[in-house]
């Protein structure tokens, strides 16, 4: 068998890990973030499963200075400190990499890159196919026949494996130890290896392509045909040869090539269920264990480590931070759950729970789909361990006599209700005519503002909070898929301790809870809006809304025609047919059959862009770009929205019921999903005609749209307490114009569409911490003209940049910021040594309060308005919100009273220093309303 080695380049890949994942931090229950670790840990795993290795070894620097360094002080000195989540995870991954059995390479004074090397080149002489595993292009001079390059996979995207053939196609070289000389010339910037300034890329492949090395440049520089280049390399050649030797890898690293040491077995079982306990990596945990058929082992085998000084205790403390983490010890209480079955046994709980100030309770349902599913049973918990089941027929009309039975109390205001993730449970009792009335307390939306960024599901939180491992549902009904089973066909002993189960620990989830809420100073949001919010989002799915199906199918239609006459028109300017859906095929097309573009943008493959971005740049080069954009567009609404949403229309209901989500969004925006009703696109003429197949229930009503206007501006200017923007606002003056006047110092009668366009931009992009790049970017305008723009702007509304610089302060003083309701954004970053990591904290720090608070408006404004429509016993339905926008489904004759109530709850939900605007229309589809 082929003896194969794997080499990993651990920093790199964690760090690789870290920013691919670090968008969407994974926090665990100890505050610890293991994105880094978790990256690291399925990199791993599926080079070990995928690749099966026969032999590895993991590399990594040490902090003694290398000989670069000592030779070099400049080398890597501009590199940015490590993030603080990357050396609080170092330890844990070490742990993790012993786990599974593999050794640590290091040696003091050498890098990681240079023990791979070394290990690399003595493994190809004793008939090894080595795989360097690694994202760094410095690797491409090692790589010869036998040793390769393994870019490990991402984002859904294939393994890329770089031999000798790819390395020279990559940098435009004949052999890949020109990739010395091509990093000698060219120089990397992360490294801080400086090159000749002023030659990139471009110039280095073809001063290769001429001379072939940096010696031999510098040699025969006088035959550099430009003089200004001569002159470069001239001045420059010592640099030059410098350059060439930090970027040079080390081969002779004093380290043994140890073949046996480097042999992969099996990992040590019990350590690996050690630290994925410790993590909490319970999916990842999963995912190992059903593939190793052993369980632990009676012995432990002994971790190979090579020369790791890295890790040596008494000098990182990595030992104790692993033996001072505190285990998660799983433990099950005794408890005493009964199953209940007859009528007699059904009163005498309903007597139980009439005499409780408050209970919780909890429904097993045949699916997850409240608008197509059935009631199982139900499950109520009044003291910690002991519950009770109430069986129900699959019967229908059976089993709403038996809901009937406790309608009182659900439907009783003086009964307090406890359940987690209560949304749900409230929809699915509509369905058998029972309305949840009364106080409300949600585990899920209690832990969501304590914890945003951490899971809510009540698995997490019961190992998290009680130590305590529930039964798993897949135990029951297997995993999901199309072979998962029913509720339905689970024994009723069975399923009397599951459903038990979840409202016991429920009820304890809650004493643990509520306490923290108040000490935390989320009470008052908590009851405030999130809770009153619960039964208003519950309502508004329930009621879902009519879609006019047919206009879709004829709307389809008509995109189909449009499609492909633009299609036509995209093989007609091309000359030729091909796919167009193909990214390949279409850069091929573009970039070197039509040359629309003299330096195109690459992927990482070394394929042609044709992003979105890349083409839209290039629309003023030739027409067939606009059509190709036009096609992706025309294309995307037309199989993502026209011929899809039919599909959802609920069979039972016979219309479209979205899934509102309280605790995923960490700003405290609402999310939409099956289907999602806030990503439908409006700012295309065709995208806005989707709203036109969403209808009134019948003839005698009308759709009628209320939306913010600039709310998020408003707010600013409130917060902010900005006097030049607050008398905009308060003279009702068109605040683009307005800032566009006040920015370019002229007349609002001045002021031109290019002005206004640009203020806009810097309106909305200011609050999310725009650059003057990143505004040049937007604007298609110079950097310079950007940076002016930014610079009048804060130096006309000073109070803004004054409240950007406080929102700051604050958050590195206290770790969070807040929105007008106290509504906190938790930034764990914003003391980072680490710019980047840092300036993404700080940018929250700005727009979260901002974000948060227009939110928090929208939210109070949907409660007050469906508490008056309750309460005055309208016809009229609240049925959709998407955004700043809530719509409604009104009866012809309640439209003045509606329209009333929605201007007085909107305007005044959350009080401001401007005057808040609703642009409100109806009309007979959401199109015209809009």
């Amino acid at each position: 068998m082929t003896k194969k080695l794997f080499l990993l380049d651990a920093m790199a890949l964690i760090y690789r890990a870290y920013y691919a994942l670090n968008r969407n931090p994974r926090i665990n229950s100890k505050g610890l973030n293991t994105s880094a670790v978790l990256g690291f840990a399925n990199t791993l795993y599926d080079v070990l499963k995928n690749e099966k290795p026969t032999h590895i070894g993991v590399a990594f620097d040490t902090r003694v200075p290398t000989l670069r360094s000592e030779g070099f002080a400049a080398y890597k000195a501009n590199r940015e400190s490590m993030p603080e989540d990357i050396v609080s995870s170092l330890p844990y991954i070490v742990k993790l990499i012993e786990a599974f059995n593999i050794p640590i390479l290091a040696v003091d004074g050498y890098e990681a890159d240079d023990v791979i090397g070394t290990l690399a080149k003595q493994a190809e002489n004793n008939d090894f196919k080595v795989f360097m595993m690694t994202p760094d292009k410095d690797f491409g001079q090692l790589v010869s026949e036998n040793v390769l390059i393994y870019k490990p996979a991402k984002f859904g995207e294939k393994a890329v494996v770089m031999g000798i053939q790819e390395v020279c196609e990559k940098f435009g070289i004949k052999h890949p130890l020109q990739v010395i000389d091509m990093l000698g010339l060219w120089g990397d910037s992360s490294d801080n290896i400086p090159g000749i300034p002023g030659v990139g890329e471009v110039t280095a492949r073809k001063l290769l392509e001429e001379f072939g090395s940096v010696e031999n440049l510098i040699e025969n520089s006088a035959q550099i045909s430009n003089p200004k280049l001569r002159e470069k390399v001239e001045a420059h050649k010592q640099q030059a040869l410098i350059s060439k030797q930090l970027a040079t890898i080390v081969l002779d690293v004093p380290i043994d090539f140890n073949e046996e040491a480097l042999v992969y077995s099996e990992p040590n079982v019990e350590k690996l269920k050690e630290i994925l306990d410790e993590l909490e990596f319970l999916t990842f945990a999963k995912r190992v264990f059903s593939d190793l058929s052993s369980e632990p082992s009676q012995s432990v085998t002994q971790t190979r480590t090579i020369q790791a000084g890295l890790f040596d205790a008494q000098e990182s403390g990595s030992e104790n931070e692993i033996q001072n983490g505190e285990l998660l010890t799983i433990h099950n209480t005794a408890h005493t759950y009964h199953m209940v079955t007859t009528a007699e046994e059904r009163s005498q709980l309903i007597e139980k729970l009439k005499a409780a100030s408050n209970f919780c309770f909890d429904t097993e349902t045949t699916g997850l789909d409240t608008h197509s599913s059935e009631l199982v049973c139900m499950s109520f918990a009044m003291q910690p361990n002991e519950a009770w089941c109430v069986m129900l027929p699959a019967n229908y009309d059976l089993a709403l006599g038996i809901v009937n039975e406790f309608k009182p109390l659900f439907e009783n205001p003086n009964i307090e209700k406890t359940g987690q993730n209560l949304k749900f449970d409230i929809t699915m009792l509509r369905y058998y005519d029972t309305e949840v009335k009364g106080p409300m307390f949600d585990t899920m939306l209690a832990h969501y503002l304590l914890e945003p960024d951490q899971r809510h599901n009540m698995d997490f939180l019961a190992r998290t909070y009680l130590n305590y491992e529930p039964v798993p549902i897949e135990s029951l009904i297997g995993k999901k898929g199309k072979a998962q089973g029913s509720m339905r066909d689970v024994s009723p002993e069975i399923l009397k301790e599951y459903a038990c189960e979840d409202a016991d620990i429920t009820l304890q989830l809650r004493q643990v809870f509520e306490p923290q809420l108040k000490e935390s100073d989320c009470h008052d949001l908590f009851t405030a809006i999130e809770m009153p919010l619960v039964p208003v989002l519950a309502s508004m799915e329930a009621e879902g809304v009519k879609l006019d199906i047919e206009n879709l199918k004829d709307y389809s239609g008509v995109l189909k025609t449009e499609i492909g006459e633009i299609e036509e028109q995209i093989y007609e300017q091309a000359g030729t047919k091909f796919n167009i859906a193909s990214p390949k095929q279409l850069g091929d097309i573009l970039f070197d059959k039509m040359k629309i573009a003299s330096k195109p943008r690459q992927t990482k493959t070394k394929q042609h862009s044709t992003a979105e971005d890349v083409l839209s740049k290039l629309v003023h080069k030739h027409p067939i770009v606009q059509l190709i954009l036009d096609y992706r567009s025309l294309t995307k609404l037309k199989s993502t929205y026209v011929d899809s949403l039919p599909e959802l229309v609920n069979l039972r209901t016979g219309r479209i019921h979205t899934s509102y989500n309280q605790a995923v969004t960490s700003t405290g925006r609402l999310s939409s999903n099956n289907p999602n009703l806030q990503n439908i696109p409006i700012r295309t003429e065709r995208g806005r005609e989707i709203r036109k197949a969403f209808v009134p229930r019948n003839d005698d009503y009308v759709m009628l749209s209320a939306d913010y206007s600039q709310i998020e501006l408003r707010i600013i200017a409130s917060l902010s307490s900005n006097q030049n923007m607050i008398d905009d606002f308060n003279a009702g003056r068109d605040i683009h114009a307005a800032t566009a006047a006040r920015v370019y110092n002229v007349t609002l009668e001045e002021v031109t569409p290019d002005m206004r366009r640009n203020a806009k931009t810097v309106n909305f992009g200011i609050i999310y911490g725009i650059s003057a790049f990143g505004l040049s970017e937007r604007l298609n305008i110079p950097r310079s003209e950007a940076a002016e723009i930014i610079n009048q702007y804060f130096s006309k509304y000073s109070g803004i940049r004054k409240y950007m610089d406080e929102q700051i302060i604050s958050a590195r003083e206290h770790g969070y910021v807040e929105t007008m309701m106290k509504r906190r954004r938790y930034l764990r970053d914003i003391n980072s040594n680490n710019s980047i990591v840092r300036g993404f904290a700080e940018r929250n720090a700005i727009n979260a309060p901002i974000q948060g608070s227009a939110a928090d408006m929208i939210k109070l404004a949907m409660i007050n308005v469906f508490r008056e429509i309750e309460k005055q016993k309208l016809r009229s339905k609240m049925i959709l919100q998407v955004h700043d926008e809530l719509v409604f489904d009104v009866h012809k004759n309640e439209i003045s009273e509606v329209k009333n109530i929605i201007e007085e709850q909107m305007k005044n939900a959350l009080p401001l220093k401007v005057p808040v605007e609703i642009d409100m229309h109806t009309g007979t589809n959401w199109l015209e309303a809009h």
